[in-house]
């Protein structure tokens, strides 16, 4: 990746609904080589996707959840079929393995308090092999980015 590429994932990061022409405009090529590189990043699974940004008061899911989980044992196959029950439910936003003393750290968006009891008692409680669960609610979302610092990038 080199400067033009980096340019190009900011432009797209920034505006995903950019056109080829308007994104050839703003990094300094003409629109067929611009595609062309889009298309590598693309090809490359730099760009994995594109996406619209749904705010979650929006559509009535305001609450944001942070819940720890310690398995009862780590072992591959616990791990791996922990993380393919947690991938299935649509609340579960985020889910990462972490060092220390607990092994996952989960983002959950729900209605209300009573949608995360449920969520907690009909699925959360049933997934094998889980020793303890502690949640803790956000009061209010200081930054959300989904913006990759890409300035140092290049050096990196």
């Amino acid at each position: 990746m080199d400067a033009i590429d980096l340019k190009i994932l900011a432009a797209l990061q920034a505006d995903g609904r950019l056109s080829n022409v308007e994104l050839a405009e703003r990094v300094g090529l003409s629109p067929s080589p611009c595609l062309r590189r889009v298309r590598q990043l693309e090809q490359a699974g730099v760009i994995e996707r594109y996406v619209a940004l749904v705010d979650q008061g929006a559509v009535a899911l305001p609450v944001s959840v942070f819940i720890s989980i310690k398995l009862e044992r780590q072992q591959e196959e616990d791990l791996d079929r922990f993380e393919a029950e947690v991938s299935a439910y649509p609340e579960v936003l985020e889910c990462y393995l972490m060092t220390g003393t607990q092994d996952y750290l989960l983002r959950v968006v729900v209605a209300d308090l009573a949608a995360y009891e449920r969520f907690l008692k009909t699925k959360l409680t049933r997934v094998a092999n889980v020793a303890s669960i502690e949640s803790s609610f956000a009061l209010k979302q200081v930054k959300y980015t989904n913006v990759l610092p890409l300035d140092g990038a290049a050096d990196g």
